[in-house]
């Protein structure tokens, strides 16, 4: 049994010009300890379609799906009481900007710890205690120091690492990184990819990587689903993907890398395929 099951997953948001359509029809799966890489251009709908699985959309979103299954819960028909039991437990995220998620009011160890008190019930003392052993297992120098920081204190990529310290706090059975690595510098960039593949190991978690970096998907995933417009495209082992690629626009996306240019000038996406024909042919 799969560990998140999606099927025909759809997303609207109503506009004054009438709904739009973020995601389109959009089903996915990923097992215990697999990593599924989730890819595309902005805009292409990978960051909505986690964020109504985890039920953190606003209300103006409407949100339906044939089904919706996590660890053998229907998310759909779960409470909302329920599903904040699950989420930051169970199924955790990584968000995009570390800067923006983390609130700036409070120090890192007290939203870390806030996790632990909620979910796990553990006491003053004990919550600390796991706050340090999770700041040492993510990398960050004087963990006991640290907690006492308030995010602006902190660079970029300790923010990004207290992000993931908060959200591999209860062990997760699921994770989602959506951009991990964005805004970071290359050895960063490294460290923290290194960090999450290390951690989903040990731990054995399912593992969604959210990006458009291709060379992470490359380096880190078993499976890979390819978007564009709220629809997917593509779905293949990443070894497939790269040698055959099926879709016309995943095509584009691997001819558009930097290292795969022929010419002075590297080409556009929109220049290699037809979107129409495209999304007309999509999986």
């Amino acid at each position: 049994m799969a560990l998140l099951e999606i099927e025909n997953l759809v997303v609207e948001f109503q506009t004054s010009t009438g709904p739009f359509r973020a995601v389109d029809g959009v089903s996915l799966k990923v097992d215990a300890g697999e990593v599924l890489a989730i890819v595309g251009e902005s805009g292409s709908g990978k960051s909505v379609s986690m964020l109504a699985a985890m039920g953190l959309l606003p209300w103006t979103a409407k949100v339906t799906a044939d089904r919706m299954v996590f660890d053998g819960q229907n998310l759909l028909g779960m409470s909302a009481a329920k599903r904040r039991e699950i989420i930051g437990k169970d199924m955790s995220m990584i968000f995009q900007e570390p800067i923006a998620s983390l609130n700036p009011c409070f120090t890192v160890g007290f939203q870390i710890e806030e996790v632990l008190r909620i979910h796990l019930g553990l006491d003053k003392a004990a919550r600390r205690k796991r706050a340090i052993e999770l700041f040492q297992a993510v990398g960050i120098p004087d963990p006991a120091e640290r907690l006492g920081h308030f995010p602006h204190q902190m660079s970029g990529g300790q923010c990004q690492r207290v992000m993931i310290a908060i959200a591999i706090a209860c062990n997760p059975k699921l994770l989602i990184a959506d951009e991990p690595t964005t805004a970071l510098d290359v050895t960063i960039q490294k460290q923290i990819l290194d960090l999450l593949m290390r951690l989903q190991t040990e731990h054995r978690m399912g593992l969604i990587m959210i990006t458009h970096n291709m060379g992470v998907v490359a380096e880190t995933a078993d499976r890979v689903i390819v978007q564009y417009k709220g629809r997917k495209m593509e779905e293949a082992d990443v070894l497939s993907l790269f040698e055959a690629p099926k879709s016309d626009y995943t095509r584009a996306l691997l001819a558009a890398l930097p290292d795969n240019a022929t010419g002075d000038r590297l080409p556009t996406i929109g220049e290699l395929f037809n979107p129409n024909k495209t999304v007309e042919g999509a999986a």
